[in-house]
Order: C-alpha cells, then sequence, then structure tokens
C-alpha cells in the first residue's frame, strides 16, 4: 500500500507526461482488447451448452454426383442426405446420438401480424444432443420427427420470445403461422442459446420432417443424390474423436458401397473409385457449424496482430519515457540505497508505478475497446450486425486484465531494472549521477525507437497494401449499371400463397411500381445480384458433348422481362425476355458470354437448343430455345470470375416461389423506396418486405469483408506512426538535452546551427533507414500471409512499399526536425555551464 501511495504522488507530480503515457495504452490495449472480442467471439466461443468440448461436426467431402444446397452452416463439402443421416443414426455406436439441422426463411404470423425471419429445421435428437434444458415448456424430442409431415409443433427462440411476446409464459400451446401453416408453440429455448451457427439466430426451431410443408419446393426425402442436411453428434463418456472417426468410417464406407454406389449412374470408373473411397470426417464442434470462421480467420488474425504491434510501440513509448526519468531519479534511487533500502524494495516500487500507469490505461482502454466494437460495427452490413451482435464479455475483461499486467511488467521491467543500477559514490556527489550504463541505456533507447519505425513501416505498408486492392476492387467493371437502383425481396409463397396466385401479385406489383412516380424500369431476379447467393446446374446444350466426368455446371438465375436493360446489361446478339414468355409459351433462354464460350457456341449460340443435364428426377431433353447473348456481368461475387451463366424468364417457372425486385429512379432513390413500401402495402399489407435497399449499398456490402481490413488496418497504421512519431521525438529531445554541453562545444569552436541540426538529423535518417529496411520485411511477410485477401496485386507490390517508405520517412523526418532545430539554437556559453 505504500509503494502505491508513492506511485500516485509520483505520477501526480508529472501530470502531463502521465496523461500522454494512459492514453497512449488505452490506445493499444483499447484496440487489442476491441478486436479480441471479435476474434473471440467469432473463432474461439463456444457454444452455450453444456460440455461442448464433446460435441462433434460430421462432414462428407468426395464426389456427390446430384444436387447439393448448402448455406451459412457450411460449405457443400460438409452436407449429407436425409437418407444417410437416417441411415448413421442407426448403425452408430459411439456417440449418444446424430443430430441434422438446416436454416430456413421464415414469414412468422401472430395476431395479424407478420414478420420476415429465419428458423432452423432440426431433428428430434437437436436438443437432446446439446443437452438443453428449456426456458419454458418443452424442446423438440424424437417423438417429434417420426413420420414426415406430423407433429406440427415449434419451439420459438429466447430472443423472439422476448422481443415479440414479452417472456409471456401463457404463450405455450397457442398457434403460430409460419409459412402459412400453423404451428403450436410448444417451448422456448433457454436463454443465450442462439442455435449452433455463427451468424444466424433462429427466432424458431421446428422438425425437420416438416420440411416439405414449409418449403413447397422440396420433395427430396428418399433421394441419396440429393445433400442439404448438417450433422453433428455428442461422444459417448470415454470415447475420443480418434476411435470415434474410425468406428463411423467403417459403417459409412459400408452403406456408400452397399447401398449408395449402385444407384450412381454415368460417372467415370475414377469418379467411382473416389465415390467408393471417400471419407466422413469426425471434428471437434464445441463452436457450432459455421462457414464465417474459415472466412474470417485471416482478417480477424491479421487485424489482432496489427493490434498488437500498436501495443507494442505505446509499450516502446512509455519504456523510453521511464529511462528518460531515471536520469532525474538517479539521486533519489542512490540516497535510498544508501541509507537502507533494497534494490528489491526500488524495483518493487518502479514497477508499481509502471503498473499503476497500465492500470489506469487499461480502465480508459475499456472506453477505447467499445469505440472499436462500434466501428467494426459501422464496417459491417446491416444483416451482419443484427445477427452478430459484438459485445465486451467477460472473457474479453480477463483478457484486458491480463495483458494491463502484461503490459506493466513489459514496458517497466528493464526501466525498473536500469534505475537501481548505480554507482553510489557518482550519484551521491552530485545528486545528479546517471546511472552506471548510462551508455547502454541510451543504446536501448534508440534501439525502441528503431524498433517503434520498423513496427510503424511494417503497419503502414500493410495497411497500403489493402487500400491498393480496395481500390482496385472500386474500379471494376461490374457489367451493369448500379446508380439510382433500390432493390428488394418478397416471399409470397412463406406466406402461403399458390404459384399462380404469385404469378398474378409479380404482375401486378411491376405494373404498379412502374406507373409510382420517378421510376423508369422495374425487373425482378430469383438470385439476388452480389448478395453471395448462387443457383449452378448442369446442363445440355445442343453441340457439345459432354463425357462422364466433363463439367457441364453453370449458374442460372430466373428474371423478369426487361432486366437486362433495367440494370444496363448490353445484349450482344438475340432479344430480351418479354411479358409473351410465360408459362404457356416456348421455353427460351439467354446467356452470357462466358456461357458462350464454355459450351462452344461462338458467335451463333441465338436459336440453339439447351436443356438439364441427364440427372435423377430432371429430364435431360432440349427443350428450351436460346434467344439472346449478354456481355459478361458480376453474379454472386464483386471479387470472382464471372461464372458461365444462363438466365430463364421467371414467369415460365410452374413453381414460383421468392424473388427480388429492382426499382430503377430517375432522380432521389428514396422517394422510391416509399412508393415500394406504400405498393407492396396496398397490394398485401400482410407480406414483409426484405432487406430493401440501394443497389450501390448491396456492392458495397459484397464486400464489407475488404473495407473492414482496410479502414481499421489504416486507421491503426495511422495511429502507429503517430506513436512511432512521438517516441522518436521524446529519444531525441532528451538526446539532445543530455548532449547540450557537447553541443554547446562544438558550436563554440565554429560548428554552424545548419551542422548541428544535420548531425541530429542523420541519426534520424538512419534509425529511419534500418526501421524501414527491417520494417520493409516484415510488410512482404505480411502481404504474402495476406496474399488471398489482396484482389489483382501482389504482397511485394513496388508502389506501395515506396510510397510508405516515403511516408514514414517524412513521418520521421517532421518528428526529428523540431529537436534538430533546438540543438541548432543552443547558446554556447549558457550550454558550457549546463549540468
Amino acid at each position: 500500500m505504500r509503494n502505491l501511495k508513492f506511485a500516485i504522488r509520483t505520477l501526480s507530480s508529472t501530470p502531463f507526461v502521465t496523461a500522454i503515457a494512459i492514453v497512449s495504452l488505452a490506445l493499444g490495449i483499447g484496440a487489442t482488447a476491441g478486436i479480441f472480442s471479435v476474434f473471440h467471439q467469432v473463432l474461439l466461443e463456444s457454444l452455450a451448452v453444456p460440455d461442448p468440448s464433446a460435441l462433434v461436426n460430421l462432414s462428407a467431402p468426395g464426389p456427390k454426383p446430384g444436387f447439393g444446397s448448402c448455406g451459412r452452416e457450411g460449405d457443400c463439402e460438409v452436407v449429407f442426405s436425409y437418407a444417410m443421416f437416417r441411415d448413421l443414426q442407426k448403425v452408430q455406436t459411439v456417440f449418444t446420438d446424430i443430430a441434422a439441422h438446416v436454416g430456413f426463411a421464415a414469414h412468422l404470423a401472430y395476431e395479424d401480424r407478420t414478420s420476415s425471419s429465419e428458423g432452423q429445421l432440426v431433428s428430434g435428437s437437436y436438443f437432446p444432443v446439446l443437452e438443453l434444458q428449456p426456458a419454458l415448456g418443452r424442446l423438440l424430442n424424437s417423438n417429434d420427427d417420426k413420420l414426415v409431415g406430423e407433429s406440427r409443433v415449434v419451439v420459438l427462440g429466447y430472443n423472439y420470445w422476448s422481443s415479440r411476446f414479452g417472456l409471456d409464459p401463457t404463450i405455450l400451446n397457442k398457434p403460430l403461422i409460419v409459412n402459412g401453416q400453423r404451428l403450436t408453440i410448444v417451448g422456448v429455448v433457454p436463454k443465450g442459446f442462439e442455435g449452433t451457427t455463427i451468424g444466424m439466430q433462429p427466432a424458431i426451431y421446428v422438425p425437420i420432417t416438416l420440411r416439405e410443408m414449409l418449403d413447397a419446393n422440396f420433395n427430396s426425402w428418399s433421394l441419396r443424390t440429393d445433400y442439404w442436411a448438417y450433422l453433428f453428434a455428442r461422444l459417448r463418456p470415454g470415447v475420443t474423436i480418434e476411435r470415434a472417426r474410425a468406428s463411423l468410417g467403417a459403417q459409412y464406407h459400408a452403406i456408400v458401397n452397399d447401398v449408395e454406389a449402385p444407384l450412381q449412374k454415368d460417372i467415370s470408373p475414377q469418379t467411382m473409385a473416389r465415390f467408393r473411397a471417400k471419407p466422413i470426417l469426425v471434428e471437434a464442434g464445441g463452436r457450432g457449424q459455421s462457414v464465417v470462421p474459415d472466412q474470417a480467420k485471416t482478417p480477424l488474425r491479421l487485424l489482432l496482430g496489427v493490434t498488437a504491434f500498436v501495443l507494442l510501440i505505446a509499450c516502446a513509448n512509455i519504456a523510453n519515457l521511464l529511462l528518460a526519468r531515471s536520469a532525474a531519479r538517479a539521486g533519489e534511487m542512490a540516497i535510498r540505497l544508501s541509507i537502507g533500502a533494497s534494490r528489491a524494495r526500488l524495483i518493487g516500487q518502479l514497477l508499481t508505478e509502471s503498473l499503476l500507469l497500465a492500470v489506469l490505461g487499461g480502465i480508459a482502454g475499456l472506453v477505447v475497446a467499445h469505440w472499436t466494437l462500434v466501428l467494426v460495427a459501422s464496417l459491417l452490413p446491416p444483416e451482419v450486425q443484427r445477427r452478430i451482435p459484438f459485445s465486451i464479455s467477460g472473457t474479453v475483461i480477463l483478457f484486458g486484465i491480463v495483458l494491463t499486467f502484461a503490459t506493466g511488467l513489459l514496458f517497466g521491467l528493464f526501466p525498473a531494472l536500469h534505475n537501481t543500477r548505480l554507482d553510489l559514490a557518482s550519484a551521491l556527489k552530485n545528486q545528479a549521477g546517471q546511472p552506471s550504463g548510462a551508455k547502454g541505456a541510451a543504446r536501448f533507447r534508440l534501439l525502441l525507437a528503431t524498433s517503434q519505425i520498423a513496427l510503424a513501416m511494417m503497419l503502414l505498408a500493410s495497411s497500403g497494401l489493402f487500400v491498393k486492392s480496395l481500390l482496385n476492387i472500386s474500379r471494376l467493371d461490374l457489367g451493369f449499371k448500379v446508380d439510382h437502383v433500390a432493390t428488394f425481396g418478397l416471399s409470397p409463397d412463406l406466406n402461403g400463397y399458390s404459384p399462380d396466385r404469385t404469378r398474378v401479385f409479380y404482375q401486378r406489383l411491376e405494373d404498379e411500381l412502374r406507373a409510382a412516380p420517378g421510376v423508369t424500369a422495374v425487373t425482378a431476379s430469383n438470385v439476388l445480384l452480389l448478395a453471395g447467393n448462387n443457383l449452378s446446374r448442369g446442363v445440355a446444350v445442343q453441340g457439345f458433348k459432354a463425357g462422364p466426368d466433363t463439367d457441364s455446371n453453370s449458374r442460372y438465375n430466373r428474371v423478369g422481362p426487361g432486366y437486362f436493360s433495367a440494370l444496363g446489361i448490353p445484349l450482344m446478339a438475340g432479344r430480351e425476355f418479354t411479358d409473351a414468355d410465360t408459362v404457356n409459351s416456348a421455353k427460351v433462354a439467354l446467356v452470357n458470354q462466358t456461357f458462350a464460350k464454355k459450351f462452344g457456341l461462338g458467335n451463333d449460340a441465338v436459336g440453339k437448343l439447351m436443356g438439364w443435364a441427364p440427372g435423377e428426377g430432371y429430364r435431360s431433353k432440349l427443350d428450351t430455345t436460346i434467344v439472346g447473348i449478354v456481355e459478361d456481368a458480376k453474379y454472386s461475387e464483386v471479387k470472382q470470375n464471372v461464372p458461365p451463366q444462363f438466365f430463364v424468364p421467371y414467369r415460365q417457372d410452374k413453381g414460383l416461389d421468392a424473388l427480388h425486385v429492382y426499382v430503377r429512379a430517375s432522380g432521389d432513390v428514396a422517394q422510391v423506396a416509399s412508393a415500394i413500401t406504400a405498393v407492396v402495402k396496398r397490394l398485401d399489407p400482410n407480406l414483409p418486405i426484405e432487406e430493401l435497399e440501394t443497389l450501390p449499398e448491396q456492392v458495397r456490402n459484397n464486400t464489407f469483408l475488404d473495407r473492414m481490413v482496410t479502414s481499421l488496418s489504416a486507421a491503426f497504421a495511422l495511429l502507429a506512426s503517430l506513436l512511432a512519431a512521438i517516441g522518436l521525438y521524446g529519444v531525441l529531445a532528451y538526446t539532445v538535452a543530455q548532449r547540450t554541453r557537447e553541443i554547446g562545444l562544438r558550436m563554440a569552436l565554429g560548428a554552424a546551427p545548419g551542422r548541428v541540426r544535420g548531425m541530429v538529423l542523420r541519426q534520424v535518417a538512419v534509425m529511419t533507414l534500418a526501421g524501414a529496411l527491417v520494417g520493409l520485411g516484415g510488410a512482404l511477410a505480411v502481404g504474402k500471409g495476406a496474399q488471398s485477401m489482396l484482389f489483382q496485386m501482389t504482397g511485394a507490390d513496388p508502389t506501395v512499399l515506396v510510397l510508405s517508405t516515403v511516408a514514414l520517412s517524412l513521418v520521421a523526418l517532421c518528428a526529428g526536425f523540431i529537436p534538430a532545430h533546438r540543438a541548432s539554437r543552443v547558446d554556447p556559453m549558457r550550454a558550457l555551464k549546463y549540468e
């Protein structure tokens, strides 16, 4: 306690210096803790279930001839057929059970109020495997998924129960309309459980056997060539992952070879061999199933490393500050040692001061951590903000505490050891003597400052790479015109509309929107542009010969009349779709340039026939006429190459469901947005509008990860450069003060002020050159590791490296000029009397 009181008095005696130190530490600790919060929530946090370490995820990489659908839970390597799920559930002996799940879009209606949300279709084993207890009522169990279409029950998510029903306990046994179907509410999941997929917050959970009833386009219960179910399991007590992998692998291969291999048609012997040998993977599943960790792993590791380097620069600044103060306190330390104080006690006192600085910086860092999370959230699309609400958890606070004390020791230990290593005779003689090893301390200060320059150089060059990559993305020709376009989604089928009623609704919607003031064009598509979504199928094309292993896959989209002219996609040959292309007319399609090239159509595509490739349950006859070719335009991702793509009229789709509508305005899109809301409410006040936004916003959301990494890395690089400049200034200012007599002597002997300035600036140049070279090496390493995130450039871009070097050199020269200028104005007579 005595040490703490003395530390408070010592720091209070220099309030300005103490404030600078606290702010530097707060920025470093807070930024690191803020990014760690995101890192922890996305990559490290376990599911809110009992013993999550016993959970395992199952996946089935390898050939999957047939049809696959996948989403945020995992890519298409992960999914299983429903029939395989039931087979594995019956034969396995190493798990308490296996659970299946898949997300779905849900319209939820209660008391004449409908909202758009997302739900989770789950097997009866889902909640028992997770070992969850309900917050209210009961959860689903094995009795709820015995027969397809039965057990019309629903379990509410806790957050949905809270926001929609105000935690009303009387909600049990009341009806909830889900996608037009009446289900009975039987329970609520426990508080804190938000599903098993990062980036999804299901409002409801329904039996997986209700999928066909809730999704009119689904009828694949028995098809072993339709892959869509995600599986996880819980290990039995005492069973290791290795044992489970070996046991389940043998059972899986038996099913694949005895049951599924004989069903495969039109595949080569090589593919059949791979099909028979494909493995089943059993991996740790305590963090759930999601594509988000794989997508975010590299950028989050990068950002966490960047903030750690910023913190190191701040620590180097404080260490330099404490070393500079050691000279002024040498007499104090000498007196205390001479009257009997032990060196260990003095070291403890100095470390107490360092830790107090760190604690004050850590407390202020909580505010900076909150600001960092706010900044991160502001760079994310609204949809992601809703699904991943970042917050400072207890784990993050614990991390901040550990980081604070580690920081205090890191920047305080060397100054404390150095400050107590004194030549007592010299120190007591003038009570301003330098600690023994003062030259070593000076070299260490220069080394710290040079290290700061190196770290700042690395961060500046790395952020420059991301800035240029983002510029490359922003200059990319998307192939269509995004300005003055609003887009939104509608899912009439989820409100119980029949396909015929849906078709009439969309036609009325388009007609009324075209008549709205300021609207110049209206069209629609099944797949929203640049939303990360894809539809793809194997196709057969007239004149294109396909063998068993030939890649005949193409992306496709169902679109409305005038789609290409409304979006500004040039038509190269043929015609667009018109109102005459209906379900009763001849089937037609348009293709893009890449499709024509892939399937050898050249310039003669118009008039050729195409159709679905042969496959179980699908016609293989050439029954669709290609009526036009359009120029390539981006489809799913801004950064991906344009894929082969064909388009068909949505009005020819007999099972018409959800569409995304595009409305082009002559002026302000905001006015069009209000017109959209009014028209939809007039046509059906109970139909929710989904994701109403502008097309430029959609483009920005598609590249949000690039924008987030660029913005944060640039902000942290600028902060690092500022801290490095402050550190360099402090070192040079202290060095000039220590060399006052030497400088005065030089000037008394005839040295010109310019020469003195040059002497100091040469030291700056040497430190900057050494730091820049080391920093460039680090930047090249970062660029190599982040190559997958860079667009149309390499991690060793010479322009970025040169500009970063010039920028940092200017910062260093500016930081060094003030001490150099002061040195050149030293009065020789006063300097010679300087103590």
